[in-house]
């Protein structure tokens, strides 16, 4: 065994003290309720009933919903107790009423904008959820059907907060989700680095990351060959392979820090720790469902995160 392989590398966390403070106050009930939010909808001139409550008081009972893995009824009991907590005399909105609303909900994902150009990482996960054929196999004793959608996720580097979400089939590759991803982010904000796997080895990722004005980070297929075209992707992305030929994948891999990209992996992780399938069935719910998620985490990193160094 080699030199290199003996000696492990060691990590330090240097901020134990406001860590240790963030990580009790994700155990607080009220740290998710804002006693200033709009919690009645305001009346708007169109015909038909007006809703009776917010799309902030609805995102708010889902989150609970989610963050404590409750059904649609007891989440009105949870949601009741918060409120008399807190002190306020606020209205709560029934099952069926979250449940009709949790299918056109504008979910709204807190972040924070990074200081510098935004380095993403981009990966993708399965995630179950309960269909006809889950429920055939309890009832019946049919033959087992898996079913799954697709989660794909766009991470900022500097925050750790997640910037893009969507969400599609099983059908669906990564390749061509990653133009999607990328108009969310706002045109304003300029990209650096966009790191993902060989699955984003494709013309349509290579050329939405340089339309951006970013650098792809994308290590080449085992059977990638030069591309003849003369345009900016297809230049950028030649220069990996010649890099990579030249000097060998691993030290390319070193030196554009493609190893970073485990900690989308390890992102994907805290997904799944709401819940390794999703409750809903319906698509559209299905999609809130996961977007509800992707602002939990936002919000725990919001209240503090683990600083790490190396030093060893």
């Amino acid at each position: 065994m080699s030199e290199a392989k003996k000696k492990r590398t060691k990590y330090r966390t240097t901020n134990w003290k406001s860590y240790n403070e963030a990580l009790r106050r994700r155990g607080s009930l009220l740290i998710w309720l804002d006693k200033d939010m709009v919690w009645l909808a305001n009346t708007v001139g169109r015909r038909g009933r007006p809703p009776v409550f917010s799309d902030a008081a609805i995102q708010f009972c889902l989150m609970v919903k989610v963050l404590f893995g409750l059904p649609l009824r007891q989440t009105t009991g949870m949601v009741a107790s918060i409120l008399k907590m807190a002190g306020l005399d606020w209205p709560v909105p029934d099952f069926s009423t979250l449940s009709r609303r949790q299918k056109t909900l504008a979910v709204q994902i807190p972040h924070r904008r990074a200081p510098g150009p935004l380095n993403l990482l981009v990966d993708s996960t399965g995630i179950k959820f309960l269909g006809d054929g889950e429920w055939l196999v309890r009832k019946h004793g049919t033959h087992r059907r898996r079913q799954y959608r697709k989660v794909h996720l766009a991470m900022d580097t500097a925050t750790g907060d997640v910037r893009a979400v969507e969400f599609t089939s099983s059908r669906e590759g990564d390749s061509p989700v990653l133009p999607d991803l990328l108009d969310q982010i706002p045109t304003d904000e300029q990209i650096g680095t966009v790191t993902g796997d060989g699955a984003f080895d494709t013309r349509r990722c290579h050329t939405a990351i340089v339309d951006r004005g970013g650098t792809a980070v994308i290590p080449i297929r085992k059977n990638g060959r030069l591309w003849k075209e003369d345009c900016p992707a297809a230049r950028a992305r030649n220069d990996i392979l010649r890099a990579s030929k030249r000097f060998g994948r691993t030290n390319w891999k070193h030196w554009a820090g493609y190893h970073v990209r485990s900690r989308i992996e390890a992102k994907m992780r805290c997904l799944k720790s709401f819940g390794e399938r999703i409750a809903s069935r319906d698509p559209d719910r299905q999609a809130a469902e996961i977007h509800i998620r992707v602002a939990l985490m936002n919000r725990f990193n919001a209240l503090g995160t683990a600083e790490i160094e190396r030093v060893a």
